[in-house]
């Protein structure tokens, strides 16, 4: 619209020029007038966007005032699992790994919340009628992490509900420009915001993609991606927080220069978070959005970029020592994420393709001996009861993608084990299988994220899952349950042999119900827990149950 109008100009302008000599003062100045009016309305077109009424601060903070960020979304299918931003009266901008494979009518998006827990009397909710992930979406790259989502009917524009603008294609975000990033998501890792949770900002300078590149070494830092956060670390977005805008100020106007889409942790130093850059997809957004399209702003940085001087030093050939194990594993990997998972409330079902993409099958001459969990592009961990001996790594193999145990399995992938740890001493009760290639991740297989050394409380809802040694054909299946958990937790497995889990600690939940333990064909499925009082699929952190216990029915 605004190109158009100002090729207007330029032939009203030449107009003038040409017929200046015939026209009279009186008719230039009807031009000068029509002129003014065409500009006056293609100002109008963003004269909504990027204008939060309430908000006028220009340093940090930590709690944001209610309306300060009035067009930060809240994602829930039923609960609070992503962000998302308003960007006209009925499109919401967000990620595309929140949403991919995802049920519109499972997802609810609420506008005008300041708080998760307490009352929002600003607030309005609409349910999605419509999702549309980048077709060229990765999301073993995080390539084109983007996403839009149409509201089942338009909202109204209040001084807690308004859009943001957009990034404008051109747009020039130099390193040390400070933006602000927003949501309601954990304050650490496993470490959920505290009650009320009201909603949350912080302010972080961009990170030159060189920069980016060179903390990350991968994955690669595409055109696509921009990067925020302090080299010290401290400050940045976490887990619920994706899909969130990341924004700065020009003018009078807020503008979106990203979306939260993965980092290493959350405020790792020297890992700063990256963001889909929205600059890139202006065309492919008003692609989408054919009527009362979104508001694109060109934002300019002033000066040099200093990120141009940036060369990454040279790395030294890596000789991997044993321990070293999940501290060097390549930093693409972005574990915990089922985007095929929707499960948020009570119950037990047979497992759908895809539902929980970090289970393994253990197998032994073809056949399906234990389960695991996939924690790393390379390794597996299990119980160390599936081993009856020494374990022979050539004799065993891990399927990843299986839903069923008999049956056709398009989505699975088999793979060779190089190298079985056991760790069966002082307690411990854990295996650690090593792949012989790393298997290409996608909506069925995912690394699940491993428990770093943080308490659950009694009462936190977990997810045990595996596969049915009953009738049924080996269905894989999975049933929520609250563990009681008596007399605190076991040790650190401090004797683990190399390679140590970062100090993983197993847990020893007694007195679970024989009907949801973790015990499928006698020996060890998974048992999964968020550290909140619901299931958020994209953020589970891994857990084991003591499996030497007899094992009671199936799940």
């Amino acid at each position: 619209m605004l190109t158009s109008l100002l090729n207007l100009q330029t032939v009203l302008l030449n107009a003038v020029s040409l017929s200046k000599n015939v026209l009279t003062n009186l008719q230039l100045k009807m031009f000068d007038v029509l002129i003014f009016v065409i500009f006056a309305e293609s100002e109008s077109q963003n004269s909504d966007c990027g204008q939060p009424r309430l908000n006028t601060r220009i340093v940090g903070g930590e709690e944001a005032p209610p309306g300060s960020w009035p067009w930060q979304v809240s994602l829930h299918r039923p609960s609070l699992y992503c962000g998302g931003s308003l960007i006209n009266d009925q499109w919401v901008l967000t990620a595309a790994h929140c949403v991919t494979g995802a049920n519109p009518a499972g997802l609810t998006a609420y506008l005008g919340r300041h708080s998760q827990q307490e009352s929002n009397p600003n607030e309005v909710n609409r349910t999605v009628a419509e999702v549309i992930t980048h077709p060229d979406y990765k999301g073993e790259t995080n390539e084109n992490d983007i996403a839009l989502l149409k509201l089942s009917s338009p909202v109204t524009f209040t001084a807690y509900i308004a859009p943001v603008c957009l990034a404008a294609s051109g747009s020039s975000f130099y390193s040390g420009v400070e933006c602000w990033v927003t949501g309601w998501g954990n304050i650490a890792i496993g470490e959920a915001l505290p009650y009320p949770q009201n909603l949350q900002e912080v302010k972080v300078p961009v990170v030159g993609n060189r920069q980016c590149q060179c903390n990350f070494g991968q994955p690669k830092i595409s055109e696509n991606m921009i990067c925020a956060g302090l080299q010290k670390g401290g400050k940045d977005a976490c887990q619920l927080d994706s899909g969130g805008p990341l924004v700065r100020k020009q003018g009078g106007r807020w503008i979106q220069a990203g979306i939260v889409s993965f980092g290493e942790g959350c405020a790792e130093p020297n890992y700063p978070g990256v963001y889909t850059r929205v600059s890139q997809y202006q065309t492919w957004i008003n692609t989408q959005i054919t009527s009362n399209q979104p508001g694109f702003i060109a934002f300019t940085s002033t000066g040099t970029d200093s990120d141009l001087s940036v060369s990454c030093p040279e790395v030294p050939p890596i000789i991997l020592r044993t321990t070293d194990l999940l501290q060097t594993q390549t930093k693409s990997v972005v574990c915990g994420r089922a985007p095929l998972n929707l499960r948020v409330s009570g119950g037990s079902s047979v497992g759908t393709a895809g539902q929980w993409p970090w289970m393994a099958s253990l197998q032994k001459d073809g056949q399906h001996v234990c389960g695991g969990t996939l924690v790393s592009l390379d390794y597996v961990l299990s119980s160390a009861d599936c081993f009856s001996g020494p374990p022979v790594a050539s004799e065993w193999t891990v399927v990843l993608g299986r839903l069923k145990q008999n049956g056709s399995n398009p989505f699975e992938v088999s793979l060779d084990v190089t190298n079985i740890t056991l760790s069966n001493q002082t307690g411990s009760n854990v295996a650690v299988l090593q792949l012989s290639t790393q298997p290409p991740l996608n909506n069925y297989i995912q690394p699940i994220c491993l428990d770093n050394g943080r308490t659950f409380p009694v009462g936190t809802t977990c997810w045990a899952a595996g596969w049915s040694s009953g009738q049924g054909g080996g269905e894989f299946m999975s049933k929520q349950f609250v563990p009681e958990q008596k007399g605190g937790d076991h040790s650190v497995i401090n004797s683990l042999p190399p390679p140590h889990f970062f100090f993983l600690k197993e847990r020893v939940l007694q007195d679970v119900q024989t009907t949801v333990q973790s015990c499928v064909n006698g020996s060890s499925g998974s048992s999964i827990c968020t550290g909140a009082f619901t299931v958020e699929p994209e953020l589970l952190l891994s857990i084991y149950m003591d499996n030497r216990r007899a094992c009671g029915t199936d799940l």
